[in-house]
């Protein structure tokens, strides 16, 4: 008599091996891409570093993610997609008073951008005018303005429902400018941007810091 199989656990099923396999080396590529930005810059990150470190092929890298281009891409997406969580967690634990939510996403924002290793190293470059990954954080359509912008917009949708839909497009969109111009060109008065740039937010939406 031929036994019955054990039924499954409730639960999501594990993935293949194949596709286990490429989410790992997946990660592990993306790792040591920040590991070598963080190091020297995006402009030295190369292909050939990243598959030894990586321990995987340059073939297999390629085809995963296309070229280098491809490469810097995917861990902006990764890096922007940690930020903007912490971000979003920062906002909602002072949704009932709006400057001092924007005020704590703005610091968060600039303590991360001056504390990660990786960001560090592509904005120090930025000023310099050599990194390419500078594209991607600022004037591309995705992923960290856009990714921001929506995230701000619909949050103060949320918060101020009352508020005319323009004015709270139109404040995040300031807020996400003034907050990357801090972190690309800090000054003196950077010290006092949570301030600044969250009073700007509050007047575009007609409404006072302290609400």
């Amino acid at each position: 008599m031929r036994s019955r199989p054990f039924p499954l656990p409730p639960g999501p099923r594990p993935d293949p091996p194949r596709v286990a396999w490429r989410r790992q080396m997946r990660e592990r590529v993306l790792q040591e891409a920040r590991a070598l930005a963080a190091e020297g810059g995006w402009d030295r990150v190369r292909v050939a570093d990243l598959a030894l470190r990586a321990e995987v092929s340059r073939p297999s890298i390629y085809k995963e993610f296309g070229d280098r281009a491809g490469i810097g891409q995917a861990l902006v997406l990764r890096e922007t997609d940690q930020f903007l969580t912490g971000v979003a967690m920062v906002l909602d634990a002072r949704r009932d008073d709006l400057g001092a939510a924007l005020r704590a996403g703005v610091a968060h924002a600039l303590a991360e951008a001056d504390a990660n290793p990786f960001i560090g190293a592509v904005l120090t470059a930025a000023r310099g005018g050599t990194d390419a990954l500078l594209p991607f954080l600022t004037s591309r359509p995705e992923p960290v303005f856009t990714s921001a912008w929506r995230l701000l917009a619909d949050w103060l949708g949320e918060v101020v429902p009352d508020v005319a839909r323009e004015r709270q497009v139109e404040a995040a969109d300031l807020v996400v400018r003034l907050t990357i111009s801090h972190m690309l060109l800090p000054s003196p008065l950077t010290a006092d941007a949570p301030e600044r740039v969250a009073g700007a937010g509050c007047a575009v939406l007609g409404l006072p810091p302290g609400l």
